[in-house]
């Protein structure tokens, strides 16, 4: 008994990994671009290639469908589009979510053409990350996009946290994996200078993506996924109207 206990662990060990790579290694079709808000995920094709989509697309469809009732954007609820980097359809679109960056080795084009959308007023989410390991990834990888940007730390009095939500305190959240490990928001703007367009917002010690993916199935507390939404809420919000 015990031989088949052990034998059965090892083959969920095993199977589970497989499992999960195969339920994750495909991409929908995107939604054409008509004008309407789209959310766009990116995709990256160095170091773990399925790591970037993590959430999957159920984050996306929930989101979407608590975006619409909360605002009058029009937007694809049921629908959402994935893009490399250097994908010329990319420039339709203002605002891109990165997920789990301590995984993200971007290629010279890749990086170029990414800096290239941020400067012409694209804005990046950057989420799902918590460990010093990945943060140098990220770093990296972040450099290679944008060598003269400084990642700063972010205060509640930020705009970006005061775009739609008014939200009061930045305590409070954490990533799922590291409950100990509190959530630091951190940001980099324009020419480096706090008072000018934030180009990106970065999640650390937090997954703002899980909590929304699985907000509907009593996994994590209400406050954390309705925390989890405010967020992204004004993340977009602000990156549509700067």
């Amino acid at each position: 008994m015990r031989r088949s206990l052990l034998l059965a662990a090892l083959f969920v060990l095993i199977a589970a990994p497989i499992a999960w790579s195969q339920r994750r290694a495909y991409v929908l079709p995107n939604e054409k671009y008509d004008g309407r808000f789209t959310f766009v995920r990116l995709r990256y094709t160095q170091g773990y290639r399925l790591a970037w989509n993590a959430d999957y697309p159920q984050m996306e469809r929930n989101f979407m469908a608590i975006l619409g009732d909360l605002s009058t954007l029009r937007l694809h609820k049921n629908t959402s589009n994935v893009h490399v980097l250097d994908d010329p359809e990319l420039a339709h679109y203002p605002v891109a979510y990165l997920t789990e960056p301590g995984y993200w080795y971007p290629t010279d084009e890749e990086a170029l053409a990414l800096r290239k959308w941020i400067l012409k007023g694209g804005f990046l989410i950057v989420d799902d990350f918590y460990f010093e390991r990945q943060w140098q990834v990220f770093e990296a990888g972040m450099r290679k996009v944008m060598p003269e940007g400084r990642i700063t730390p972010l205060n509640v009095s930020h705009p970006v946290f005061n775009s739609f939500f008014s939200i009061k305190t930045l305590d409070g959240m954490h990533h799922p994996a590291t409950p100990e490990a509190r959530a630091v928001y951190l940001g980099i703007h324009e020419d480096n200078d706090p008072n000018k367009r934030l180009q990106v917002v970065i999640n650390y010690n937090n997954d703002i993506g899980d909590y929304m993916e699985w907000s509907g199935d009593g996994w994590y507390p209400v406050n954390l996924s309705n925390d989890a939404y405010k967020f992204a809420t004004n993340y977009v919000v602000y990156g549509l109207t700067h």
